[in-house]
C-alpha cells in the first residue's frame, strides 16, 4: 500500500532505527562506527521521562565499549546490591554484587532515565548517526527489492519517507512492527501492571548501601524503591490485574498511596516523603512478539518482549541485544552468505535472556521462593549463581549453569516437601494472572 504524501521528503540510508531509547541508541552508533549510514527516528524530544532506572553490573562493560561510562558515572547513584524485604520475615536480606560468581562486576548504578537516555542518544549523534527527534514512524512497507520504506511524520507537520536496506524496531512498548504484524501476545504465564512516581525525602539505607534498590513484597505483588543521585527516589508497585481492578474511580496517585499504606516497611521509608512528579500507571505489562527478526529487520528490547522488572533486567537486555544486533546487521549487509546464521544467533540471544530471568520472575512471589531469597545458602555455589543472575551475567560470562540447575532442584524439592503450601501458591498464582479489561488501568485525570 502506498501511503505517500505528495509533499513528503524522500531520503535513503543503510539502516533506519525507530526509537531512541537504550536499544536504539546502542545499535545505531555501533553500526555507524562500522561505516553504515544510520538514521534514528525518535518520537519524543530528549530529555524525557521513563521508568526503568535501575541498571545491572553487566551493563557497565557495555557502557565502556560505547564510550559513555564516565558520563553515566557522573549522573549515577552507586548501587552495590539489592535488598529484599518480606512481611513474613523479621529480617531484611541484602545481596551484594561483589559476592557473585564473577567478582569483577561488584556494583551498578541507578539513573534517571531522562539523563541516561539523553547521554546515549547524544553519543549516537556524536558518532555520526542522523537523529531526528519529534519524528514518529507511521507506517512501513517491505518492498520487492528487499528494502524497507518507512513513512514518518514530524512534530511540525512535515512528512518524510525513508528507504533503508535494514530496519531496526527499538520502539519500546509501542511495538511498532509487532503491532503491525499482529504478532504481539500477552504472556500467558505472567500478567501484571505498574503504578509509579518519584518522591523526595524518602529514608534511604545508610552508608554504602544508600544506593541499593529495595524490593518490598506485599499481598498483591511487590514494590520497588530506587534511590537516585539527585535525592529523588523512584517508587513503584507491580501488582496483579485483580488488584488494579479495585481502583473503583480512585486516581492512580491515591491508589498507589493506599497500597503503600499496606506495606509497613515501605510506609516507614516514605513517612516524611512527598511526591515530586505525577503518578503514572502502565498496564499489559508482560508480553512477547512471536518473532524478533526477518531478512531485513530486527526487533530489540521492549519492541520484542517485556517481562516483569523485578530484577531490573530491561535496560541490560535492550542494550545487549543492540550490541549483538549491530554485529548481525553488519554481517547481513556485508556478507549475505552468512546472514542466516547471524540472524539465528541473534534470535537465540534475544530469547535466552528473558527466559533466564523469567524462571525466577514467575516464582518470585511464591512463598517458598521467597524463603529461598530471604535465607540464601551457598551450597553447590547456588547463592553465587543467583547473584550472577541478578547482576545480569546470563550470557555465559560465568559458569553458573550447574549451580542454577542445583538451585532449581532444591526449589522443586522444597515444593515436594511442602505440598499443601506449594498447591496453595500454584492456585493463587493462577488466579492472580487472570487478565482483566485494560480499561481498568486507564489513567485518571
Amino acid at each position: 500500500m502506498n501511503n505517500d504524501n505528495p509533499g513528503s521528503e524522500r531520503h535513503e540510508c543503510d539502516v533506519l532505527v525507530i526509537g531512541g531509547g537504550p536499544a536504539g541508541s546502542t545499535i545505531s552508533p555501533m553500526l555507524a562506527e562500522r561505516g553504515h549510514r544510520v538514521v534514528l527516528l525518535e518520537k519524543a524530544h530528549h530529555p524525557r521521562f521513563h521508568i526503568g532506572e535501575s541498571l545491572l553490573p553487566a551493563n557497565l562493560p557495555l557502557l565502556e565499549r560505547l564510550g559513555v561510562a564516565d558520563a553515566v558515572r557522573a549522573i549515577g547513584q552507586y548501587k552495590p546490591g539489592a535488598e529484599f524485604v518480606s512481611p513474613h520475615h523479621e529480617h531484611t536480606q541484602t545481596f551484594e554484587f561483589a559476592d557473585a560468581w564473577d567478582k569483577s562486576m561488584p556494583y551498578a548504578y541507578q539513573v534517571k532515565r531522562a539523563e541516561f537516555d539523553e547521554i546515549l542518544i547524544r553519543n549516537a549523534q556524536s558518532k555520526g548517526v542522523e537523529v531526528f527527534e519529534g519524528c514518529t514512524a507511521r507506517s512501513v512497507e517491505f518492498l520487492p527489492d528487499h528494502t524497507v520504506r518507512v513513512h514518518a511524520e514530524h512534530d511540525d507537520g512535515r512528512s518524510t519517507v525513508w528507504n533503508a536496506k535494514f530496519l531496526v524496531d527499538a520502539s519500546g512498548r509501542d511495538t511498532f512492527l509487532a503491532s503491525r504484524f499482529k504478532i504481539k501476545e500477552r504472556n500467558p504465564r505472567h500478567n501484571s501492571a505498574a503504578v509509579y512516581g518519584h518522591f523526595a525525602n524518602a529514608r534511604r539505607n545508610e552508608g554504602e548501601a544508600e544506593g541499593n534498590i529495595t524490593i518490598f513484597w506485599f499481598d498483591h505483588g511487590w514494590f520497588w524503591f530506587i534511590p537516585l543521585h539527585d535525592g529523588a527516589t523512584s517508587v513503584g508497585m507491580v501488582t496483579w490485574p485483580y488488584n488494579m481492578k479495585t481502583r473503583n474511580g480512585r486516581s492512580v496517585e491515591q491508589f498507589l498511596m493506599d497500597n503503600i499504606a499496606t506495606c509497613k516497611g515501605l510506609t516507614e521509608r516514605l513517612e516524611k516523603a512527598h511526591l515530586v512528579a505525577p503518578v503514572e500507571a502502565t498496564g499489559n505489562f508482560s508480553y512477547a512478539a512471536q518473532r524478533n527478526h526477518g531478512n531485513n529487520y530486527l526487533m530489540l528490547g521492549d519492541a520484542f518482549t517485556f517481562i516483569d522488572p523485578v530484577f531490573s533486567s530491561g535496560v541490560w537486555l535492550a542494550m545487549s541485544g543492540g550490541e549483538l544486533g549491530a554485529q548481525t546487521i553488519d554481517t547481513c549487509l556485508r556478507e549475505p552468505a552468512r546472514a542466516a546464521a547471524a540472524l539465528k544467533r541473534f534470535d537465540r540471544h534475544m530469547r535466552y535472556g528473558p527466559k533466564a530471568f523469567s524462571w525466577f520472575i514467575y516464582r518470585v512471589t511464591n512463598p517458598i521462593m521467597r524463603d529461598f531469597f530471604m535465607g540464601p545458602r551457598n551450597i553447590f555455589r547456588v547463592k553465587e549463581a543467583l547473584l550472577s543472575t541478578l547482576a545480569g551475567d546470563v550470557y555465559g560470562g560465568a559458569p553458573i549453569a550447574r549451580s542454577l540447575l542445583a538451585f532449581k532442584a532444591l526449589y522443586f524439592a522444597a515444593n515436594i516437601m511442602q505440598p499443601r503450601r506449594a498447591f496453595a501458591a500454584w492456585r493463587n498464582r493462577r488466579a492472580n494472572i487472570r487478565p482483566v479489561d485494560d480499561a481498568a488501568l486507564a489513567r485518571s485525570p
